[in-house]
């Protein structure tokens, strides 16, 4: 669970090429593309640009590099040529990449051409939602911290968390120990540590958080058909506070 500095060193280089793969995807016209397209794209830049590994392709029988979740899937929606991303659209894309022998874990939420403005306050209070729970990360402080900091920031503005899915522990294995939720109380749940790294990946509902499977074994969608919407980073706990091992170069955290 602890790791040294050194390993920590190697997570960031998985980080710094991981959010190089979301950069690549930010330069796309992504309107008119399947999510089969958009994982193909992924998984070539990942192992010819980038020397790396696509960690999610083979893990637990999943085939493919990156889930697409459109609208109201909330994760680990199954790459396809039949969904064709079309203008309003929001769309997550969840990628992990392991270099080195170590696996860095991101998702960020795209808005397909001109989006409705309910999408688009969804979009923009979920990605808050994230830093929120970034924030509270420090030594001695608690996991409920994270999961309170942001759940109070999505009822803030009258969504929901969904509480079936959460963050986890990273490292040498895509999910270590602790799970991370994305909501709770502030002072209860495990102490931070240094050298702690674990992901952070709030699911924010527009309406009920309540979640339903589908018939693939994968796909997660909202049972009530409103949007969802996600962000994700890998951070570590440092001596001080926390670092954010998969920041992206157009990020500036806030504060």
């Amino acid at each position: 669970m602890i790791k040294t500095p050194e390993q920590i060193a190697l997570m960031a280089e998985a980080g710094r090429l991981l959010a190089s793969v979301f950069t690549h995807l930010d330069k796309l016209d992504l309107c008119g593309m399947s999510t089969l397209q958009v994982d193909g794209i992924v998984d070539n830049f990942i192992v010819h640009n980038l020397n790396a590994r696509p960690a999610s392709k083979g893990q637990y029988g999943f085939a493919y590099s990156l889930n697409a979740s459109i609208n109201s899937v909330v994760c680990h929606g199954v790459p396809s040529a039949k969904d064709v991303l079309q203008n309003g659209d929001l769309v997550n894309f969840d990628i992990t990449l392991e270099k080195n022998g170590y696996i860095a874990d991101s998702s960020k939420t795209y808005l397909i051409g001109s989006v409705s403005q309910e999408a688009e306050h969804l979009t923009r209070v979920t990605y808050e939602a994230l830093w929120k729970g970034i924030a509270a990360v420090r030594p001695g402080g608690r996991l409920g911290d994270i999961g309170h900091a942001i759940e109070r920031h999505a009822r803030a503005h009258g969504y929901s968390v969904v509480r079936e899915y959460c963050g986890h522990g990273i490292g040498k294995q895509m999910h270590e120990a602790p799970e991370v939720l994305h909501w709770g109380k502030t002072g209860t749940g495990l102490t931070l540590r240094e050298g702690m790294t674990f992901t952070i990946e709030p699911m924010i509902n527009q309406g009920k958080a309540g979640t339903r499977p589908l018939g693939d074994g994968w796909t997660v969608v909202t049972t009530d058909g409103l949007l969802s919407a996600q962000f994700e980073h890998t951070v570590a706990v440092t001596a001080d506070g926390v670092r954010v091992l998969t920041l992206r170069p157009d990020e500036t955290p806030p504060g």
